[in-house]
């Protein structure tokens, strides 16, 4: 079973590689703008989970510079995310407000409304 799931990681990563999303072309001042907005947002993931793919496509699709957090190979992220976030389950957003409250965000779908709301471009 274990190798069924490489295998199909494999495909994933590269079907992800080959159709990969084009982020929009900003004004460098707006995308320096839109930078800061998203330094406090993390996106705990595992490379190969096609949710992840998912919602790692979407950040890119909006030219959003979110850090990713590989809670499969980091043990110090695995922990976090459990410890913080209540559970092991990716992906999942970490939202740090300005005020410093953390919101620990689950579902991809759920990510992906956030972030279109959150960054919409007008």
């Amino acid at each position: 079973m274990s190798f069924i799931r490489y295998i199909l990681g494999r495909i994933i990563l590269t079907l992800d590689f080959i159709f990969s999303p084009r982020p929009p072309s900003r004004a460098p001042e707006q995308q320096n703008l839109l930078d800061s907005q998203t330094a406090k947002l993390a996106l705990y993931q595992f490379q190969a989970c096609p949710f992840c793919v998912k919602v790692r496509r979407a950040i890119k699709r909006q030219g959003l510079s979110i850090e990713t957090r590989d809670a499969k190979g980091n043990p110090e992220y695995r922990s976090e995310l459990e410890s913080e976030g209540g559970r092991i389950k990716v992906p999942c957003l970490r939202i740090e407000t300005e005020q410093g409250d953390i919101r620990w965000m689950y579902e991809s779908s759920e990510i992906i409304h956030y972030l279109q709301q959150r960054f919409a471009q007008g």
